[in-house]
């Protein structure tokens, strides 16, 4: 249990706010918001919009209770009154009388936060697996095992450099160095393993050589780490640096979280609160220290085995896990602090491994296309291949790479958080009981599921037998997808992504949801609905994404893709199919389109277990052209364009001929949110 405090109490009379289930507690000033509280206590709430009260998923209860002789009264008491933000969520969605959302509710004196189930379990499944490597080995750590003679009184030249001496000549290392904090360890380990000892040597690019670790005796075995820190997740892989060999893998969600759920989020929340700064910077190193303890458990290992590591993330990330401020990215021009490769220490990124280790951070393509899209780069090789082959990295920006081995082009795309599921009323993170799958009858217009967690259809007797070990709690990014291209393939969902309001009067499944209607997918215990709203951020994330590629393909004089690579979690786990069938992604042979998993993992596993690699990647990303969508005069005509399923323009003649996409729907005279222009003529029609 924590007990915290954050605030020191000074002149001001502190509240005391203890969070369940937690337990964790602490002090602090009136007028604090509840959200702050959670975050400075570590507490998981989930927040989406960056506390403005949109996306009402930071709901909390508080509850009476008792501190020392003190009796709570009331819970009213002790919280600020309803604001603006939170009536409106209350009247456009569904706030129950005993929630408040967190960033809205500000303490006003002492009391018990409960943070609600549903809260709870909305945390993300990591799904970054370990893809193939298929490099050679070539590390910049090199394990040379020597035997030296004992000192005597004719010898006067110390042990380091004896040792140093038979290294180099062992090794075939020239200008061969020490590295000076492991001096006082030379003598010690050399008596421990009876004048032979192992050492390793680092060397990588121009670089010296360097003897970084050393153990009496033999040793034949040395570690290496690559790490992926995504905004979400971070990915963890233990690699034999010997062979080349992953043995280990393992992931978490990124306690950066808590700061802000999106990357402009944490941005804001530095903005506005630089004194905590280093909270963020030591909250994400702790959590990839914390995946070092049990990747080396795993294999048996100590951290005094991991020699080097590798690291990728987008550039907000990358900023952060180095310890600079990303606040200059928060805007145009999105400056880099720095975007070539980083070399430094372990220990300078406070992680506990040897004290000799080496870390290498790739370098970022531009402000908003990382190291992370560099990793990928490396891994899928557009710039080695004669087909155009097209790289997308879908998140909360989208990172693009188009290209072959003529030329290689990068941008990125404002997709927003739409794709995992931030801004769709039922959308979640994907966590257990998150529907990622789903299929709708083009005759009866009913759907199935699958949800996170089950292998059984809704359809399936067995689900409604095991239905309540994970609950039907959302929709997830790929379901999201999924749904929304069955509506249209269905029919409920026009070209122009407008519910078929006619369709009432076949399906019950066709509500009305004030001026316009929605497609209830599922009843069960809560009510999860596809609306007009939704459909429309589905659109505005998709064109986004999709005007971005275009942007690259005017550059080449629009040739045709020959290839498309999908990279990252929710880049694996979507249908192909329906992401063409939206218009999220350019026409090509669907046979030719496919996930390549964790892309960005496998670009650090790369470049940790072969130096080349390192080499390979910096000289791309300095001949990679940067196109900054923002400032292209095109864009929005393409977006435009794109908002369209799957295009306004573009004929998709390679999807078509695989999929039967539905005809463009005469229009009928229902209402949309979107159909300003028609209501306007109606109404001067009356």
């Amino acid at each position: 249990m924590s007990t915290q405090e954050p605030i020191e109490a000074a002149t001001v009379k502190m509240a005391r706010v203890v969070f369940q289930p937690s337990g964790r507690r602490g002090n602090f000033p009136p007028g604090t918001p509840l959200l702050d509280a959670a975050r400075a206590l570590g507490v998981y709430v989930e927040s989406v919009c960056g506390g403005r009260g949109i996306c009402g998923r930071c709901q909390i209860s508080v509850s009476e209770g008792a501190f020392a002789k003190e009796k709570l009264t009331s819970s009213a008491d002790h919280l600020g009154p309803v604001t603006e933000a939170e009536a409106r969520y209350a009247r456009l969605r569904e706030l129950k009388s005993d929630r408040r959302l967190s960033c809205q509710a500000t303490i006003q004196g002492d009391m018990v936060v409960d943070v609600p189930t549903d809260a709870q379990t909305n945390r993300q499944v990591v799904r970054k697996r370990a893809e193939a490597v298929k490099v050679p080995a070539d590390s910049p750590i090199r394990l040379v095992t020597v035997e030296i003679a004992e000192p005597d009184m004719d010898m006067p030249l110390g042990d380091a450099d004896r040792l140093l001496e038979a290294v180099a000549k062992t090794g075939g290392l020239p200008g061969l160095t020490f590295d000076t904090p492991l001096l006082s360890r030379v003598q010690t380990v050399l008596r421990a393993g009876d004048w032979r000892v192992t050492a390793a040597v680092w060397q990588d690019g121009e670089a010296r050589p360097c003897v970084v670790a050393l153990w009496p005796g033999e040793k034949s075995t040395a570690y290496g780490l690559a790490v992926d820190i995504g905004s979400t997740t971070i990915a963890a892989h233990l690699c034999d640096l010997t062979s080349g060999r992953t043995v280990t893998s393992a992931g978490t969600s990124n306690p950066q979280i808590r700061f802000g759920e999106d990357l402009m989020s944490r941005v804001s929340y530095v903005q506005m609160n630089p004194a905590r700064l280093p909270d963020l910077i030591s909250t994400v190193r702790a959590a990839v220290d914390a995946l070092v303890a049990k990747l080396v458990a795993d294999v048996g290992a100590t951290r005094d085995d991991v020699l080097d590591a590798v690291f990728v993330g987008n550039p907000i990330m990358h900023h952060l896990f180095l310890g600079i401020d990303p606040t200059e990215l928060g805007g145009a021009p999105f400056a880099l602090a720095v975007s070539g490769a980083v070399h430094t220490t372990a220990r300078a990124l406070d992680l506990e491994l040897n004290p000799g280790a080496r870390a290498y951070v790739l370098p970022c393509i531009a402000g908003h296309v990382g190291a992370d899209a560099a990793a990928a780069t490396l891994s899928t090789r557009p710039f080695e291949a004669d087909a155009l082959t097209l790289m997308v990295d879908i998140g909360t920006n989208a990172e693009i790479v188009l290209g072959s081995r003529t030329r290689v082009l990068a941008a990125s795309s404002p997709t927003g958080p739409a794709f995992e599921g931030a801004e769709i009323s039922c959308g979640q993170r994907a966590a257990p009981g998150a529907i990622e799958r789903i299929r709708i009858d083009k005759d009866t217009l009913e759907p199935r599921y699958k949800v996170i967690g089950l292998e059984e259809w809704s359809d399936d007797p067995a689900f409604a037998e095991k239905k309540d070990q994970v609950g039907v709690t959302g929709i997830c990014g790929s379901g999201i997808i999924e749904a929304v291209a069955e509506l249209y393939l269905a029919g409920v969902v026009t070209e122009d992504g407008r519910i078929d309001g006619r369709l009432a009067a076949r399906s019950p499944r066709i509500v009305q949801k004030g001026r316009t209607h929605a497609y209830v997918v599922a009843r069960d215990g809560i009510e999860l609905v596809i609306t007009q709203t939704d459909i429309r951020a589905i659109q505005l994330a998709k064109a986004a994404l999709y005007a971005g590629v275009q942007l690259l393909l005017d550059k080449l004089g629009n040739p045709k893709i020959e290839r498309i690579r999908l990279a990252g979690a929710f880049g694996s786990y979507i249908d192909t199919k329906y992401a063409m069938v939206l218009g999220l992604l350019p026409d090509c042979d669907l046979s030719n389109v496919s996930g390549v998993g964790n892309a960005a993992g496998t670009g650090a596993r790369m470049a940790l277990i072969n130096r080349g690699e390192r080499r390979t990647i910096e000289r791309v990303v300095r001949e990679i052209e940067k196109i900054e969508t923002a400032l292209e005069p095109k864009f929005q005509e393409h977006f435009v364009n794109a908002m369209a399923f799957p295009n306004k323009v573009d004929p998709f003649p390679r999807l078509r001929a695989a999929v039967d996409l539905p005809v463009p729907a005469v229009p009928d005279d229902t209402p949309s949110d979107a159909d300003d222009t028609g209501r306007r003529r109606r109404r001067r029609r009356a």
